[in-house]
């Protein structure tokens, strides 16, 4: 079975950013295949990776509402529409879930894609989700047990109740979290004492250990800016190896 990892946390934490370095981080260590799930409304990792989205699984789960080609059953077809949707790149594969549910019932349409995820899932070492703050998309794509759960934050106050809220919301969701870990992320550099006291509080209060802190980084912004994948960072770039020295303690 392959390893699921869950990027979880309040807009604007930094949680796009996290998932591409841990894609460069996994692909550096030649730990793949690797399925990379956009599970965020404000979809962007493709940016981050500088890829073409034409096809989303939210477009999908659409057109199984409405009538599909007779010759194919329901299940085939959302095969089928995966399978196109994949953006295919060395040693990982890409999927935009896309904006969210419009009116009417898509629990049918859900199910079908759950039962295609399974299958798709056995071809993977690691699934990684970049997830929105909730996490009903991993209930949509049946992902009921994510064994790291990455819960990250910005260097603020209201970010770090956020991840505390988060971190105890996962067992009302029925889920199997095996370990989860907080990431503070764009920490200023000296880290002011009443900071540093919340981070240890809610740590203390969540059961959710400091997995480390990542610097703020001019390199990643002109990165985005100029539209360049954050798999060509250079490995001694301050915040890749910030991130690397994470990711070495917590995925085994």
């Amino acid at each position: 079975m392959p390893m699921v990892i869950a990027m979880a946390g309040k807009g604007g934490t930094g949680k796009t950013t996290l998932s591409a370095l841990l894609i460069h981080y996994l692909l550096t260590n030649r730990r793949t295949p690797v399925l990379a799930v956009d599970a965020d409304a404000n979809a962007n990792l493709n940016e981050l990776l500088n890829l073409k989205v034409d096809l989303t699984l939210g477009q999908i789960r659409k057109e199984l509402k409405n009538d599909i080609p007779v010759h194919i059953t329901r299940d085939q077809f959302m095969e089928m529409k995966v399978h196109q949707a994949l953006i295919e790149e060395n040693g990982f594969d890409l999927l935009v879930m896309g904006q969210p549910d419009g009116p009417g019932c898509y629990c049918a349409a859900n199910q079908h894609l759950a039962m295609t995820m399974d299958k798709l899932a056995a071809n993977y070492r690691y699934i990684l989700v970049d997830n929105e703050a909730g996490m009903e998309h991993l209930s949509r794509m049946n992902l009921r047990r994510i064994d790291l759960l990455l819960i990250v934050s910005d260097p603020s106050a209201r970010g770090i109740l956020t991840a505390r809220r988060i971190a105890e919301l996962t067992g009302p969701l029925a889920m199997e979290v095996k370990n989860k870990y907080l990431i503070v992320n764009r920490l200023p550099e000296p880290t002011p004492a009443e900071l540093m006291a919340r981070i240890e509080e809610t740590v203390a209060a969540a059961d959710l250990p400091l997995a480390g802190t990542l610097p703020d980084s001019a390199v990643l912004t002109g990165q985005e800016l100029r539209g360049e994948s954050y798999l060509t960072l250079p490995a001694d770039t301050p915040v890749v190896q910030a991130a690397f020295r994470i990711f070495d303690k917590i995925i085994k």
